[in-house]
Order: structure tokens, then C-alpha cells, then sequence
């Protein structure tokens, strides 16, 4: 099992040097267009190129990478190019705001999913029905509808108790914290609600069709007992690789739901950094957000283990 986690570290950190490496050259390939950027319209192009020159655009994209990484791996992430501000104080400051917005996102899927998944699973007939149908239509629905539509009929509406936008963090007080991201993260799970859930039924249908289930209940084991004990554990197999690939989007979807609801989260940061070729704030970001899948997926991965005997590596 040891041998296996140090496996899945390589391959992780594999992952981060070859995304950040491709990010790197795709956005460094424009150097020129940064130090445009930077000097303005009025700029000539001889002082476009010493913009360039001082910044060390000009020099090959893979010896600027190679100092990034070295520099990154000790936690110096540069400075930005249009603030001058610390790139790893700017990180540092907006990741509490996209990690709060994606943590409730996921309670709110775990226990939501499982509790609709359970009851299709376990009662069929019409309540089945109408939840699939519900499932379907949250699923298709984008975050960013869903958002708006929350600002709109329930924030606009009710001020007082959950605001439009803005972030209020999580120590001043706890109440204003939870309503401030409870809409946010309303809007970006309701699509992993959907899935985990489909996910969820189906699986313990499943499982409650094979022969050793069957078995189980020959021998008097209550259904109660066989479907808490056997179905729900097996199924939960499934789910958590589906709610790994949702946590993946949620990150991606994060950046639309902090635009919608004025959040300074990461995700605007990474936007505005896109717009004006803030080209070390743009890796950072890149470089935080490949980390935390590489993270999410090897939690998965020793969470499935856990569950399943058969899919443990033993070495």
C-alpha cells in the first residue's frame, strides 16, 4: 500500500510539472504582448522589447520555467506584474474564499446526493419518478443559471439574510460566513447534487440485485440490515469517483459563481490576471488548482481502497 501511495505522489507531481510546464510556454510564448500590456497602447516597440528584455522574456521559455519551478518549489512564486504585490500573498489571501465556497459545495453534495439517492433506491414508484425528473433538470441547468436566478429571486428579496455579494470570512462573525457562500454554493451543487444521487441509485439498485444480497436475506439478515450494510457500502465505490471528477469542475465552475456573487476568490484573481497578462499570478493559480486535483484524486483513491478490499494494493 506504501508503494502504491508513493506511486500515485509521482504520477501527481508528474501531473503539476507537465501542466504548469504547458501553461508556461502557451503563456510566455506572448511575451511581447505582456510588455504591451504592461507599457500601454502608446508604447513603441523598441520599448516593448526592453520591457521584455528586463522582465527576461526574451531569454528560451524553457529556461524561464526551469527558474519558476525551482523558485515555486521553495514558495517564491514572483511578484505580479501590474501590482507588485507578493504572488503568493495574493494566493494566499483569495484561496480561503474558493476553498470555503467549494467545501460547503461538497457537504451540501455528499449529504443531499446520498439522502436522494437512498430514498429513490429504497422507495421506487412516483417519489422515484419525480426525483429523477428533478435530477435530470439539475443536471442540465448551468451553475451560472442557477446563480442568477438564486440573486434574483432569493438575495435580492431577502437582504437581510443572505447577501447578493460580497464575502464576509469565516471569523467575523461565523453567521455572516455562512450566509455569504450558502447561495454560492447552493448554485455550483446543485449539478453534483444531480449526479451523485443518479449515481447513488443506480448503484445500489445494483447491488441489490445480485446473488449474494439475495443470499444474505435467505439466511434472515433483515433487508434494513443488507441495504445499510452491504448496498449502501458498495455503492459508495461509484459515488466517490463521480464526486472526485465534480470536485475537478467544481474548480473550473467556482470562477463563474465568484463573478456572479463579487467573490475575491481565486477564480476572479485568475481572470482579471488572464485579462492583462499578469503572467506569474496566472501560473500560481494554475499551479494551486493542478495541486488540489492531484490531491483530491489520490484521497479518492486510498477512500476506495478503504471501501472496496478488492481494489487495495498490497505490495
Amino acid at each position: 500500500m506504501l508503494l502504491f501511495i508513493v506511486r500515485r505522489v509521482l504520477t501527481g507531481v508528474a501531473l503539476i510539472v507537465v501542466v504548469t510546464a504547458l501553461t508556461f510556454l502557451l503563456i510566455y510564448a506572448g511575451g511581447a504582448n505582456v510588455a504591451a500590456n504592461l507599457l500601454g497602447e502608446t508604447a513603441t516597440s523598441e520599448e516593448i522589447a526592453a520591457k521584455a528584455a528586463q522582465l527576461g522574456l526574451d531569454r528560451p521559455p524553457a529556461l524561464q520555467y526551469g527558474e519558476w519551478l525551482g523558485q515555486a518549489v521553495t514558495g517564491d512564486l514572483g511578484t505580479s506584474y501590474f501590482t507588485g504585490q507578493s504572488v503568493f500573498d495574493a494566493v494566499t489571501q483569495r484561496m480561503p474564499v474558493t476553498l470555503s465556497l467549494v467545501i460547503v459545495s461538497l457537504v451540501l453534495i455528499v449529504v443531499f446526493g446520498v439522502v436522494i439517492g437512498v430514498v429513490q433506491a429504497r422507495l421506487g414508484g412516483p417519489v422515484d419518478a419525480t426525483l429523477q425528473v428533478g435530477s435530470v433538470v439539475g443536471f442540465a441547468l448551468p451553475s451560472y443559471l442557477i446563480g442568477l436566478g438564486l440573486v434574483v429571486f432569493v438575495a435580492l428579496p431577502l437582504p437581510g439574510v443572505f447577501p447578493a455579494t460580497g464575502y464576509t470570512p469565516i471569523g467575523t462573525p461565523f453567521s455572516g460566513w455562512i450566509a455569504g457562500v450558502t447561495l454560492p454554493a447552493i448554485a455550483l451543487a446543485v449539478g453534483g447534487v444531480a449526479a451523485i444521487s443518479t449515481q447513488i441509485r443506480g448503484a445500489i439498485l445494483d447491488v441489490l440485485r445480485t446473488d449474494y444480497i439475495r443470499t444474505l436475506r435467505s439466511r434472515g439478515i433483515s433487508a434494513r440490515a443488507g441495504f445499510f450494510q452491504n448496498a449502501l457500502r458498495n455503492a459508495a465505490g461509484p459515488a466517490l469517483t463521480v464526486l472526485s471528477l465534480q470536485t475537478i469542475g467544481m474548480l473550473g465552475g467556482a470562477v463563474i459563481i465568484e463573478r456572479i456573487f463579487a467573490l475575491p476568490g481565486v477564480g476572479v484573481l485568475a481572470i482579471n490576471a488572464s485579462l492583462v497578462g499578469d503572467v506569474p499570478v496566472v501560473m500560481a493559480v494554475v499551479g494551486f488548482l493542478v495541486v488540489v486535483v492531484v490531491v483530491v484524486n489520490l484521497i479518492v483513491d486510498l477512500l476506495q481502497g478503504w471501501l472496496n478490499p478488492k481494489a487495495r494494493i498490497d505490495v
